[in-house]
């Protein structure tokens, strides 16, 4: 485990994930740049009938809100066009990593696009019903890194594995090697909570995911 996450770390300065990284937070600050603009058209709209000062402290506090509801985005926003790429990205750990190897196949656009939506979907709305737990100080970070570490490892193996097999096989996989996947996931948790780093947490996560495929495909044959 130990070398697929150095194997994935010494990975991602290099150019094919830099690619991947610029296009992924490109479409994410796009996004996030439409939605700011819309807010605040929303916002002036709703507000012209109000007193000056009144719409002024509106834009204060819709800038406030938007900034902190933003910044909860960035991630999982990133991860979503990223996972657009997961397959370009488990392409280049495989030629380059494993080039003996029988290369994996990639999934259709729309079931990528799906699966991707799907994930985001699931760990958005996790992480929102985790907020309360912001103020209980001593559980709230192991529970955050727990949570996350088991949605992630699962995910994120899943997505690559199902490149050499079908759904139920991957399932299976996982399952035999659970403790490799959540020790990955936590890996990707630890990632995923540090600010501005975690853009890279969706390259990080699939080339890390590859690694440990692998391991539990030789584990399986042997």
């Amino acid at each position: 485990m130990l070398n697929a996450v150095l194997f994935a770390l010494r990975d991602i300065p290099t150019p094919p994930f830099r690619t991947v990284l610029l296009k992924s937070v490109g479409l994410t600050l796009a996004l996030l740049a439409v939605v700011w603009i819309g807010v605040f058209a929303a916002t002036d709209h709703l507000t012209a009938a109000l007193p000056a000062d009144w719409r002024t402290a509106a834009d204060w506090l819709a800038g406030l809100l938007l900034f902190v509801g933003l910044g909860f985005l960035v991630a999982p926003v990133t991860a979503l066009f990223a996972g657009l790429y997961a397959d370009e990205v488990a392409e280049v750990v495989e030629r380059t990593r494993y080039p003996t190897d029988r290369p994996g196949v990639s999934q259709p656009l729309m079931t990528g696009l799906a699966a991707a939506l799907r994930f985001t979907g699931l760990v958005v709305l996790v992480n929102i019903a985790m907020l309360p737990l912001l103020f209980l100080p001593g559980i709230n970070v192991p529970i955050f890194l727990a949570v996350n570490a088991y949605l992630l490892g699962r995910e994120y193996f899943e997505q690559v594995a199902m490149r050499f097999h079908p759904p139920i096989v991957a399932r299976a996989l996982r399952s035999a090697h659970s403790g490799k996947v959540m020790l990955g996931g936590l890996t990707i948790a630890v990632l995923l909570a540090v600010p501005i780093v975690n853009v890279l947490t969706p390259l990080y996560a699939t080339a890390l995911m590859v690694h440990v495929v692998k391991l539990a495909q030789r584990q399986e044959r042997s």
